[in-house]
């Protein structure tokens, strides 16, 4: 009985691909999604259509507090203004007690849902760096992709589980450019809300804007120089072609099948 508990810690262990391959030596960095399997929040997450059309589209959550939060203290550019956010950390623990009173069901459309979990990944971001600020790197927390901090519903939950348990299990690969990692290399924090009514405009806008960025991407039509981001989830985007086919969806330039190739190293200093 041992020696098959140890066996399952060890799967379970191994099972968790991160955003953060970076921390793993680079034979553990893998295209594959975590097999890992994690218990779904109340109300199972539904692989619905995906719709956000305002027409149509009624909000199931208010996202208005983060909302302010974010006008207030995130730049256009995406840097966080974290000592005067921690001022006013009653606000982000509304919001998060909020999230956790009210999370998604079955009755809620792909869009809602997707919002609210993007949101939530990105307030719990900024809550755990306010609980350790100040610090250089969210690379500098123990384990802080791990730590289960917060409670939603019935379960208690962390960074990971929501990013490749939830998110990446909903077959929309532009959220990796919404969800933001509290550093330098990641995609910019939006200084608004995702919202079920304009969800899918919103991502399209934060994927453009992310290849867009020279600093993050270098894109041209024989080579490109891109983020890391699709090395670590390449599989992600290859759900209807290749990574260059995804890329070119969402840039002006015409890439070739046969560019070179290349990745650009991971800046992991915090976004302020």
């Amino acid at each position: 009985m041992k020696i098959l508990i140890f066996l399952f810690v060890l799967l379970f262990h191994n099972g968790s691909c991160e955003r953060h391959g970076e921390r793993a030596t680079p034979s553990n960095i893998s295209e594959n999604p975590s097999t890992q399997t994690a218990e779904e929040p109340s109300g199972n997450i539904q692989h619905d259509t995906f719709e956000s059309d305002p027409a149509t589209s009624q909000s199931s959550f208010d996202h208005s507090v983060w909302n302010q939060l974010l006008n207030q203290y995130v730049t256009v550019d995406g840097q966080v203004d974290y000592n005067a956010i921690k001022l006013e950390r009653n606000k982000l623990q509304k919001y998060i007690s909020q999230l956790a009173k009210n999370t998604p069901d079955k009755n809620w459309s792909k869009a809602d849902k997707l919002a609210y979990w993007i949101n939530a990944y990105n307030a719990l971001t900024v809550d755990l760096i306010l609980r350790n600020y100040p610090v250089k790197s969210i690379k500098d927390i123990d384990d802080p992709w791990e730590q289960r901090l917060w409670n939603l519903g019935s379960k208690q939950y962390n960074l990971d589980e929501v990013e490749h348990q939830i998110l990446r299990k909903m077959d929309e690969p532009r959220m990796h450019f919404a969800i933001v990692c509290a550093s330098y290399s990641c995609p910019k924090l939006r200084n608004e809300a995702y919202v079920a009514e304009r969800l899918d405009q919103q991502l399209t806008e934060a994927t453009r804007l992310f290849l867009s960025d020279t600093k993050r991407n270098s894109i041209a039509a024989d080579a490109i120089e891109i983020s890391k981001i699709f090395q670590w989830f390449a599989k992600d985007f290859k759900s209807d072609g290749s990574v260059i086919d995804f890329i070119n969806r969402y840039t002006d330039v015409d890439i070739s099948p046969n560019a070179r190739k290349r990745y650009k190293t991971y800046n992991w200093a915090l976004n302020e």
